[in-house]
């Protein structure tokens, strides 16, 4: 199944002008600052903002096509929405607020269990409180919940985390992994915080002044020299790797992936588990040899040159992708590039200073 969109929407001094082919699995992210469209989008798919000549399909559902005169109105779209603040009735109990998104879905179409909801976002010990008892996480998860158990085919998240301080958006995040991992529901989140993104997404679409530029998976997006300029001091390679093993005496952690094995301090998680990384470019080296000598660089790989990037006399720095089974950036200085004579094909070694687990970041 496939979520193929087209929006142009005219506003004062700023149009959006979207097409979109995306996976209806998982969590898609729209990413980009500020004032891109990002939200817009969302109204866009929800239908509350309407697009003269729009088109939206979820799967065999067409709930807009202008040319042919539909346009399903939002309330008959099965989809769920969780805004930036949780807006749940602050008359009712966090019970009554999940029995409104379960009651307003008819019986026949209730595929969703309020047990599992509960249960998968531990918020069974808040049901019988009002909403001003809850925390902000809190508050979230309960809107979220009441999302899901309108037994929704699509599930659209609009910075859900944005009021949230650090602690509370690290309550959250997991449960909004747990989705995917547990829940057959494609979500499209909204942020502006790579930080959120690095840890949730499978699929992402970067926008810049109402365009989507450029879409594709996170691991393959996120290592393209030509997108690293939007990513900035956060440029660098996601890589999704399994727990191999435990080096307790070391107080160490070794990952494996596509292409080696890679060093990270001691997880507190099982063998077998999954963990996504993200090696800033500036956090990679490159050398011509293998070091013939002791040194404490744990994580050193053996790669090869994939592009250069082009050098630009403002800076002093210019980036490379290597491939290392999976790509790699590195963000050496103008200088080393001369002197190493980096071009495509050029076989070299990697040195990285720090692995960073992607739900470490909020640290």
């Amino acid at each position: 199944m496939r979520i193929k969109a087209h929006f142009d929407v005219a506003f004062s001094g700023f149009q959006l002008r979207v097409d979109l082919d995306l996976p209806a699995k998982g969590v898609t992210t729209l990413f980009g600052p500020s004032g891109t469209g990002k939200s817009t989008v969302l109204r866009c798919l929800a239908g509350l903002e309407r697009s003269p000549n729009g088109f939206m399909q979820l799967g065999d559902l067409v709930w807009q096509d202008e040319d042919r005169g539909v346009f399903t109105p939002t309330h008959q779209r099965p989809l769920g929405y969780v805004f930036q603040e949780s807006r749940l009735f602050a008359h009712l109990s966090v019970e009554k607020n999940l029995a409104y998104g379960y009651r307003r879905t008819p019986a026949n179409e209730q595929n969703i269990d309020r047990h599992q909801v509960i249960e998968m976002l531990n918020i069974s010990h808040l049901l019988k409180r009002k909403p001003h008892n809850l925390s902000g996480g809190e508050q979230q998860r309960v809107a979220i919940g009441r999302a899901l158990l309108a037994s929704p085919k699509l599930l659209l998240m609009d910075e859900p985390l944005a009021s949230l301080d650090i602690e509370r958006k690290r309550e959250v995040l997991p449960f909004i992994r747990k989705l995917h991992d547990e829940l057959d529901i494609p979500v499209v989140y909204v942020s502006h915080s790579l930080q959120e993104v690095l840890q949730i997404t499978d699929f992402m679409v970067l926008m810049k002044d109402g365009r989507n530029i450029a879409s594709g998976p996170m691991t393959q997006l996120c290592s393209e020299l030509e997108l690293s300029q939007y990513l900035g001091d956060m440029s660098g390679s996601v890589i999704d790797t399994t727990i191999e093993a435990h080096e307790d005496e070391y107080g160490l952690t070794r990952l494996h992936f596509e292409g080696g094995e890679l060093y990270v301090p001691q997880q507190a998680y099982a063998v077998g588990v999954q963990q996504r990384v993200h090696i800033l470019a500036r956090n990679v080296g490159i050398a011509l040899q293998k070091p013939q000598v002791t040194t404490s660089f744990l994580n050193i790989l053996e790669a090869t040159v994939v592009d250069v990037a082009v050098p630009d006399i403002r800076s002093h720095a210019v980036q490379i992708k290597l491939d290392v089974g999976v790509p790699l950036l590195a963000n050496i200085s103008r200088k080393s590039l001369h002197a190493l004579r980096l071009e495509p094909g050029l076989k070299c070694y990697a040195l990285i200073k720090a692995v960073s687990l992607a739900q470490e970041l909020y640290g």
